[in-house]
């Protein structure tokens, strides 16, 4: 309802917030600000990919495959279709970019002994020169922007986040089934 003057009552003000569900308990204004300051948390982590690409002369995206390999490869390559899980992209784009960044030397392509279907991926020496020379810079960059954080805060966020992306991954199946 509205009182003399159309200002809100402060149950309709609530209705609002909770999407008229008090039942949710979740303040829908506090949940839309936190979707707005991930998405800027997202655009902002692209633009320091880029400046990073840029270093090498590839693309934002070649440059996360790269760092994808870095952090999976365990001595054997990784496939495509991992890679390709990851980065939640379709694997043919893996399969261009990596095509791309082999004939760059930064990567090799090969087909997996198992099985002739599945290539596996793996970073060059060249390319772990590189990842080795930006370290540092990369390292004094993290302590800036997690300077407020412990390691036991940024441990309990970073859990917090996968359990959230876990759900969010379920609610877009939701979503599309519910379409």
């Amino acid at each position: 309802m509205r009182q003399a003057g159309g200002k809100r009552t402060g149950s309709q003000a609530g209705a609002r917030r909770t999407g008229g569900d008090a039942a949710a308990g979740k303040n829908q204004d506090l949940v839309r600000q936190f979707a707005w300051a991930v998405a800027s948390i997202n655009v902002h982590l692209q633009e320091i990919r880029y400046f990073w690409a840029k270093i090498l002369g590839i693309s934002g995206p070649q440059w996360m495959i790269l760092m994808a390999l870095a952090d999976l490869d365990q001595g054997e390559g990784v496939s495509v279709k991992v890679v390709s899980k990851m980065l939640h992209v379709d694997p043919s784009f893996v399969t261009t970019q990596s095509k791309l960044l082999e004939k760059k030397g930064f990567m090799r392509r090969r087909t997996s002994e198992d099985d002739a279907r599945v290539v596996r991926m793996s970073l060059t020496d060249k390319t772990y020169k590189h990842i080795a020379s930006l370290a540092s810079q990369q390292e004094a960059l993290n302590d800036f922007i997690f300077a407020e954080f412990g390691d036991r805060e940024l441990a309990e966020l970073t859990a917090k986040l996968a359990s959230l992306n876990n759900r969010l991954e379920k609610a877009s199946l939701k979503v599309a089934m519910d379409i």
